[in-house]
């Protein structure tokens, strides 16, 4: 799993079904220490997010795919939760 920001919303006029009914997002990684790390990745979002929050992105495809129930399905990344706060000890 990873940390992101919510850049923005992907809009597609064509893609493949199983993406029918799922908000798609463009995240920015980020670094452990909350800096944006210059890469990003479009994920599918479960979780309702909305741009500039904090975000954890499950990144692994077959996990993704596993929790949509689409085995053979298009999907690598998925936003699975919400960062309210980062604390380090």
């Amino acid at each position: 799993m990873r940390l992101a920001r919510v850049a923005g919303t992907v809009v597609s006029t064509f893609n493949s079904p199983v993406f029918d009914g799922q908000r798609l997002l463009i995240c920015d990684y980020l670094s452990p220490d909350g800096e944006a790390s210059g890469g990003y990745v479009i994920a599918v979002d479960v979780v309702s997010a909305a741009p500039g929050e904090t975000v954890l992105i499950l990144d692994e495809g077959t996990s993704a795919r596993q929790i949509m129930g689409i085995p053979g399905g298009p999907i690598r990344a998925m936003v699975v939760g919400i960062i309210d706060e980062i604390a380090y000890t």
